[in-house]
């Protein structure tokens, strides 16, 4: 039986397709696409996998779902998706630092950052859906995706997208708010159909303008009357982005109990750095679907509005202020994917209640009742600058491991939150740590980190004279066994940066900026 699905807000009566909820992105009324029915695994099941590869764990679990794509095409899509791109046949490694503390890599993709891990995947199976739906006639035009990106989907949106036919993506970024290698990796994108654009503001500026695009009728008669596009997203209001990332949980699971790392009966507590809730939310959805996970803890950075939400049932962004921290994919306060967490755990009503406070009036309160539920799977904390820079220098010299910012926000987190979740009174669950981002991202933070310097001042002699891609050397110099630098990122240095262009963060200049695009498009067409 097909799988069909619903929205968070209850305004959507369609019951799409799988293929169709990839191309459409966000559903009428503007709530988020959920599946009627998750699958669910028993540990038995897992196990039987420990020996296949990651793909075709990817392959099991999408069939599960009963998704409108043949299991053949599923795993032919998720072998070239999961492939020799990546740097480490695991795809996704669990390194373990000691006896109990884990770190899921997830940034072994094309460009060093977990978002690989759904946009190496999602892509593929968007061409397949789209390619399908022009040839039997059920549309009619191309795609235009548009992202707003806080550094790392950027990038592995213009990896995955670019050069694909019948797709055109446009990617718009915070101007300052994302590193030197990220901006470079965006910028010096060499895909004949993508765009990118600096945005004077923050990401959430970038995302409030590029969700206001899509209900705007100007812009949507315009494309309509004068192009052969269509808009669709690729971030993480996207099912077909979320999606993928359930796999590496179950994956990292059967792993750590092929390993004896985790025992029958035993649950793993997860620490994930989180600013659009999306990476967690796919771990709490794998709990659903049977994983053994005991508690969540999102961790977040000075932009700690999730941490308050979780703690006292209160998201409030009224007045709040907005800060520019050593964890910028973090630096967000309009968390998204939250919405599918309050749809499962108090239905579309009281979601498309909240939701319209949180739009009219910056603020939103859950019931008591679901507040009990949210804390029965979840823990939060918050990290502050210092801190997450002490904590990759604490990591280094405690395991010889380095790391960047977003990750040692979540191992801080582990840390003080450890034990909360026990099923054994005498020991506490393993924990695993989510790690986003290779440290090389993150160069001129993880720089001091190791040496002390705070986030706030500058680099001292000699390292202040250096550009970015110099302090990446110079970090090997310091931490020689640890600080390989892919050469997908080295090779960045001195690249030519093809988009420069930076725009005012408001609906009428990003959509103005869309339509002038589209018309350069159609003219080298």
């Amino acid at each position: 039986m097909t799988l069909k699905f619903i929205d968070t807000r209850g305004l959507d009566s369609s019951r799409p397709t799988f293929s169709e909820v990839l191309l459409r992105g966000i559903a009428d009324g503007g709530g988020l696409y959920l599946p009627e029915n998750l699958p669910t695994f028993s540990m038995d099941q897992m196990d039987t996998l420990h020996s296949a590869n990651y793909a075709q764990r990817g392959a099991f679990i999408y069939d599960a779902f009963g998704i409108d794509i043949k299991a053949a095409d599923t795993l032919r899509m998720m072998q070239k998706a999961y492939g020799n791109q990546f740097d480490d046949h695991r795809i996704a490694p669990v390194v373990s630092l000691d006896e109990d503390t884990h770190m899921l890599e997830l940034w072994h993709g094309p460009t060093s950052a977990f978002k690989d891990m759904a946009l190496q995947c999602m892509p593929r199976f968007f061409s397949f859906s789209l390619k399908r739906g022009l040839a039997n006639g059920s549309l009619s035009r191309d795609l235009l995706i548009l992202v707003a990106t806080s550094g790392d989907t950027g990038s592995a949106a213009l990896a995955g997208f670019a050069h694909r036919s019948h797709t055109n993506l446009i990617v718009f970024y915070p101007d300052g708010g994302v590193s030197d290698v990220q901006r470079t990796q965006m910028t010096s994108s060499l895909g004949m159909n993508v765009g990118v654009y600096g945005v004077k503001g923050n990401f959430d500026d970038c995302q409030r303008a590029v969700k206001e695009a899509f209900f705007n009728e100007d812009l949507q008669k315009w494309l309509k009357d004068h192009t052969d596009l269509q808009l669709s997203s690729a971030n993480s209001i996207n099912w077909g982005r979320l999606m993928p990332q359930i796999i590496y949980y179950f994956s990292a699971i059967i792993d750590l109990r092929a390993a004896g790392k985790l025992a029958d009966g035993q649950l793993l507590d997860i620490a994930v750095p989180t600013g659009n809730f999306g990476n967690i939310m796919a771990g709490w959805l794998a709990k659903q679907m049977g994983a053994p996970i005991g508690r969540l803890i999102c961790a977040s950075n000075e932009n700690n509005v999730l941490a308050d939400f979780i703690n006292t049932g209160v998201y409030d962004i009224r007045g709040r202020d907005f800060y520019m921290t050593a964890s910028p994919a973090m630096d967000i306060l309009v968390s998204s994917n939250l919405e599918r967490l309050l749809y499962f755990l108090a239905g579309p009503e009281r979601t498309r209640k909240w939701m319209k406070q949180l739009r009219e009036e910056g603020v939103f309160e859950v019931d008591a009742g679901t507040l009990s539920l949210i804390q029965q799977d979840f823990a939060a904390d918050y990290v502050d600058n210092a801190t997450s820079l002490s904590v990759i220098q604490d990591c280094w010299k405690r395991y010889h491991y380095l790391i960047e910012p977003h990750t040692a926000i979540a191992l801080h987190a582990a840390e003080k939150h450890r034990g909360e979740g026990n099923t054994n009174k005498d020991k506490a669950n393993p924990m695993m740590i989510v790690s986003t981002a290779h440290w090389a991202k993150f160069g001129p933070n993880v720089l001091r980190g190791l040496l002390g310097i705070p986030h706030d001042e500058e680099l001292t002699t000699p390292y202040n004279e250096m550009t970015g891609f110099e302090l990446l050397r110079a970090i090997r110099r310091l931490a020689p066994e640890a600080a390989h630098v892919p050469n997908r990122l080295s090779s960045l240095e001195g690249a030519c940066e093809r988009y420069q262009k930076v725009i005012p963060a408001t609906e009428g200049c990003i959509n103005s900026q869309i339509a002038r695009w589209v018309e350069a498009r159609t003219e080298t067409h």
